[in-house]
């Protein structure tokens, strides 16, 4: 809209009334956008004006907040204390056209140091002009859904556009018309995730087909595959090499390489069937899944792309599958309320059953491979041990994952059956912690040895989505929303008429809310983080102890001042050791970092294995941020070469720190390959640079 002439500006006192009504006789005209600004009157009584408890209205984007206030009060402007009102009226002198067929105006942005105003539309087309004149700059379609947000740089280069149906983040630089970055998330709900081997990426799988590759650090999806045709039931990544493989509802289980990207092989059963349920083995060279139609699960070679074995023996869906850490037995769970554990590799072909007393959703395998968590539909974990196969312990978790109360249920969300069981289980890398999720807005961790809750998550708080609220208040209910079925008799009040197997609601509505749930969570390798696949996206979690205060073997000489004056003496190892006493990582990094290179092959060796595990963490953590490579792979090799021997006795102990190690070296190696290549860019080009100087004085 543009501002036409303007009134001169007149101003309604309101020191004895408490309120105005705007009307014709006042000045206010119909039809036209009246812009008020309200200032304080003072009183003659008053040393001090009173202040309007709403900031005053200076601009259109206030007016909206005022013209609501107005409308609910019938056209009556409520006045607090000594008031006055300035009014200024605004008409049309020009309007513009912007010749789009069959399309709606969805928003628009102004930028002000530029006189550019951008437009998005409903078909996904968004342009911009040049103000006043409106002249036509560009136009272009970025989508093919709504675009539902727009923002401007400050240098006004580029655009950035948001489409929520589609998840969907671009940024534009109109001037050389090329993209900056493109994001987008998955159409439909996240189904399941997995970490790669050194935990840097994590794949995800949706109900849309796709499989991407999300960067951990970035937080940037690098690849998506579009090769099934059906909802993605599960990713793994095998723990060698960059392969992912996928298991979908299409009846196929591809494998993807991570180098080349590109689909390399593709299984499938004699019979159409469909894949609920994924697995590979530790070598990787064998590929399991199962079915929810034949009952049967299935084993290709990823060498060959060949059948090699078909267990059968469930009667009912098989609903997850996962090889031991040793690679020699795998473990299968259904809804006949039975875990199988089947010795696929050895000469006996021995099947184990184990019967649970309901069905079973997930299942996990310790890191040492010597025990695995089931999780049942009646909130039960229930642990086993695999060589002795009998029950070792049982964790009773209905009310820790229960979420919140749904808008339909007609009982709270402590009585309601659903959302009492968790779909989805995994242990941390040393095996000490279970974590688990489920069909609620919660995230449950567990100590494994107590059976004891450590900790509880709440994936979301958003009240758009429904189960996240404890309780439903009354006041915030529409009269839409009222439920009018209170006539009916107790036992149809009962009775959930909502469609079996509905995952993301209940599609015999008109319109329904999507569930705030989790569907699937992982640890990462490295034991630092966790994630959950959950209905607001991809959750990462970090667990970061460096914050923690939690010192031990504390006398009263040791302080700050005594490990600086001991690092002064060059006491290096003391030193050390008492940072680490002490935790208090500044001085540990000022200790660590004040150590001479010639003298870390000796501090390796002399450091007590008690300090091993936070030397270690300390160097792995000052590889992400540190530019000294040389320092840290010499405390690395030194530390690996001194206590080999005591590491590898206590390997699952060490596993997420070596992990972790393992990813700080990974990174080392990546960044040094990326400088050589571009130094070997520059000498070639200095080299070809010289080459063409010397030619004319040669001739």
């Amino acid at each position: 809209m543009a501002a036409g002439s303007e009134d001169p500006p007149s101003t309604v006192e309101a020191s004895t009334v408490s309120a105005v009504t705007l009307s014709e006789d006042m000045g206010f005209e119909v039809g036209v956008v009246h812009l008020l600004a309200v200032v304080p009157v003072v009183d003659k009584a008053r040393t001090q004006p009173q202040v309007l408890s709403v900031p005053p209205f200076a601009s259109f984007t206030q007016l909206s907040a005022f013209s609501l206030l107005m409308r609910r009060s019938a056209g009556t402007l409520y006045m607090f204390g000594d008031l006055a009102i300035t009014r200024r009226v605004f008409s049309d002198t020009k309007r513009h056209y912007f010749n789009q067929a069959d399309t709606k105006v969805t928003s628009s942005t102004f930028h002000a140091p530029s006189n550019l105003v951008v437009v998005r539309f409903s078909s996904g087309v968004f342009g911009f002009w040049e103000m006043p004149d409106f002249t036509n700059i560009h136009t272009l379609s970025i989508s093919q859904e709504r675009i539902s947000s727009c923002a401007i740089s400050p240098s006004g280069e580029w655009l950035a556009f948001g489409a929520k149906r589609l998840g969907q983040l671009l940024v534009w630089e109109w001037q050389s018309e090329s993209y900056v970055l493109k994001q987008q998330g998955h159409y439909f709900d996240m189904n399941t995730l997995s970490y790669s081997a050194d935990g840097q990426n994590v794949a995800t799988g949706g109900d849309d087909g796709k499989v991407k590759v999300w960067n951990t650090t970035s937080g940037f999806c690098f690849v998506t595959f579009s090769d099934h045709t059906a909802a993605v039931s599960t990713v793994e990544f095998a723990k060698q090499g960059q392969v992912l493989f996928s298991a979908s509802l299409d009846g196929t289980v591809r494998g993807y390489d991570l180098i080349r990207y590109r689909n390399f092989r593709t299984f499938t059963s004699p019979t159409p069937v469909q894949f609920s349920a994924l697995a590979v083995d530790p070598s990787g060279e064998v590929v399991a899944a199962g079915s929810t139609d034949s009952f049967e699960v299935f084993m290709w070679s990823v060498q060959t792309g060949k059948l090699l074995d078909v267990l059968t023996g469930h009667e009912a869906p098989i609903s997850c599958l996962a090889f031991s850490p040793t690679g020699n037995i795998l473990v299968s769970g259904s809804w006949d309320e039975s875990v199988r554990l089947w010795s696929v590799f050895g000469r006996s072909r021995q099947v184990d059953p184990f019967m649970l007393g309901a069905e079973v959703l997930a299942v996990a395998f310790r890191p040492d491979g010597r025990e695995i968590a089931v999780s049942t539909l009646n909130g039960q974990i229930a642990f086993w041990d695999t060589e002795k196969q009998k029950q070792t312990s049982l964790i009773e978790g209905r009310k820790d994952v229960s979420g919140g109360r749904k808008q339909d249920d007609r009982v709270t969300a402590a009585n309601s059956a659903s959302g009492k069981a968790f779909n989805s289980l995994a242990y941390t890398a040393d095996g000490s912690c279970l974590i688990g999720g489920g069909n609620s807005k919660y995230v449950v961790i567990y100590d494994v040895r107590e059976g004891v809750m450590v900790k509880k998550f709440q994936i979301s708080e958003n009240l758009s989505l429904d189960g996240t609220e404890e309780y439903l208040d009354s006041r915030k209910v529409g009269d839409a929303e009222i439920d009018e079925r209170g006539d009916e008799s107790e036992l149809e009040d009962r009775l959930d008429t909502t469609l079996p197997g509905a995952r993301n609601g209940d599609m015999s509505k008109r319109k329904y809310r999507p569930e705030a749930r989790t569907k699937c969570v992982r640890f990462s390798p490295t034991g630092r983080t966790w994630a959950a696949a959950s209905t607001d996206g991809l959750l990462i979690y970090s667990l970061d102890d460096a914050i923690t205060f939690d010192p031990f073997d504390l006398t009263v000489d040791l302080t700050p001042s005594s490990i600086i004056a001991t690092l002064q003496r060059n006491e290096y190892l003391k030193a050390l050791v008492m940072a680490f006493r002490l935790s208090e990582k500044p001085l540990i990094q000022r200790a660590y970092e004040s150590v001479s290179s010639a003298d870390i092959t000796l501090l390796a060796r002399e450091l007590p294995v008690t300090y091993l595990s936070a030397m270690l963490k300390l160097v792995a953590s000052h590889m992400e941020s540190s530019v000294h490579m040389e320092f840290d792979l010499l405390w690395a090799r030194a530390l690996l070469l001194a206590h080999g021997r005591y590491l590898r006795e206590r390997s699952t102990e060490f596993a997420s720190v070596f992990r972790t190690l393992q990813k700080g070296i990974t990174d080392f190696q990546a960044a040094i390959a990326k400088t050589s290549d571009e130094n070997t860019s520059t000498l070639t080009y200095l080299v070809d640079q010289t080459a063409l100087k010397a030619t004319p004085g040669d001739l």
